[in-house]
């Protein structure tokens, strides 16, 4: 018989979402009477702007002429969007033919744990993105969990008395680092200043770091970078990540792209960007066509118009949230509320408690959905992350039962 892969093994509990879904479930089969407002998962609920809409549609239409018929395209993505990616967001800073189109950053980020193999020694901002650290407990590089994290990560605590900016010094030379900013679940968003020490270190301790930059285009202050590389020094250091999910609302349309600068280069002098290349050239077939489509129309100047509507949107129902978990009743809970105003994301402690147990009060008193913390990793334990997407209307109610809640 085929022996299992050890890293499905050594995973604990299920994924962070399924199970937060499975908690909703149950609840809902057990009060039918109850109205269950999500604040939880981050999966965008407005329609889809008309303009980028209408290119999606066109195309899929043509594809039934000779004209507009398109078979197999290249797997690193169109040419043209390529291009314009380049263009509309690393002006300056990148090549087109450093842009690879993917089918969303959560895939990227599984096949670049491919890229690097079970040999790497892994470092993650904690709390973080679950998949950072579960796609590389599946492919090797990290081990079991001992019940304070996975053997062989590296956690880099970012807490609200580091103003959630790790302490890089922990991280061993050679390392993978996962960087998130905006920070999911944190909402933090990392200055040029501290981008410059995480470069820094990585260039001097030949670290790779993976810049996850799904969220850039909720940053709002002028000030603060939206790529890791306006940072001197990242091209020799970084592989950035990013999305049409949220500013697009291509949650389940999938389109995302990586930008993998020339100058990145293995231990052995061997180019980092040709191996990406064949990694997406042989375990991927390409983004969709018609997506790429819309992708395109999403960079025209209506398309931008259009996505920083939407995101305003989101980033109003954010700040609705924020102003009621600072509201007198949750001061009484002891609650701190930490939001930026540059992310859809609100990171509420309550100290003392446990996380799950946050959740499961909020959704019993409240019909409340939220995301508990301590899923993001340990120094997640406390904290619930609450969500700006669903519909504003929604985002009122829930505003209102939660103005009475009380544990």
């Amino acid at each position: 018989m085929i022996k299992r892969n050890e890293g499905f093994a050594n995973l604990t509990a299920g994924y962070l979402f399924p199970e937060v879904a499975r908690r909703r479930k149950q609840y809902a089969a057990d009060h039918p009477e109850a109205k269950i407002i999500s604040l939880g998962i981050g999966n965008t609920t407005e329609p889809l702007p008309q303009y980028i809409a209408k290119a999606l549609s066109d195309y899929a239409l043509g594809l039934a002429t000779k004209e507009g018929y398109s078979g197999y395209g290249d797997e690193q993505g169109m040419t043209s969007l390529r291009a314009k990616i380049a263009e509309v967001f690393y002006p300056g800073l990148v090549s087109a033919d450093e842009v690879f189109i993917s089918d969303g950053a959560k895939c990227d980020i599984a096949r670049i744990q491919t890229l690097f193999g079970s040999g790497v020694k892994i470092a993650v901002q904690d709390p973080a993105y679950p998949v950072y650290v579960d796609g590389s407990v599946i492919v090797g590089a990290a081990g079991k969990n001992n019940g304070s994290g996975y053997e062989g990560v590296t956690y880099m605590p970012c807490t609200p008395e580091n103003n959630f900016f790790p302490d890089l010094s922990v991280v061993e030379k050679d390392s993978l680092i996962y960087f998130c900013s905006p920070n999911n679940p944190t909402g933090a968003v990392s200055s040029k200043a501290e981008l410059q020490k995480l470069v820094d270190f990585a260039n001097a301790n030949g670290c790779i770091i993976i810049f996850d930059a799904a969220y850039r285009e909720f940053i709002r202050d002028p000030e603060l970078p939206k790529s890791i590389f306006e940072i001197p020094g990242a091209k020799t250091c970084a592989i950035e990540i990013n999305s049409y999910s949220k500013p697009a609302g291509f949650t389940g349309v999938r389109l995302g792209w990586s930008i993998v600068p020339k100058e990145l280069k293995f231990a052995d002098g061997s180019s980092i960007h040709a191996d990406w290349n064949r990694v997406m050239t042989t375990l991927f077939n390409g983004a969709s066509n018609v997506v790429q489509a819309g992708g395109l129309a999403c960079l025209d100047e209506e398309g931008l118009k259009a996505m920083k509507s939407v995101i305003d949107y989101y980033l109003k129902n954010a700040a609705l949230i924020k102003e009621t978990f600072e509201g007198e009743n949750f001061k009484k809970e002891g609650a701190e509320v930490f939001f930026t105003g540059n992310s859809p994301y609100i990171w509420v402690k309550f100290a003392g408690k446990k996380s799950w147990d946050v959740f499961d009060a909020l959704l019993d008193k409240c019909h409340i959905v939220t995301t508990p913390g301590s899923g993001f990793g340990p120094a997640g334990e406390s904290f619930v992350r609450i969500s700006a997407f669903g519909h504003y209307e929604d985002v009122v109610e829930a505003c209102d039962r939660l103005k009475k809640f009380s544990f």
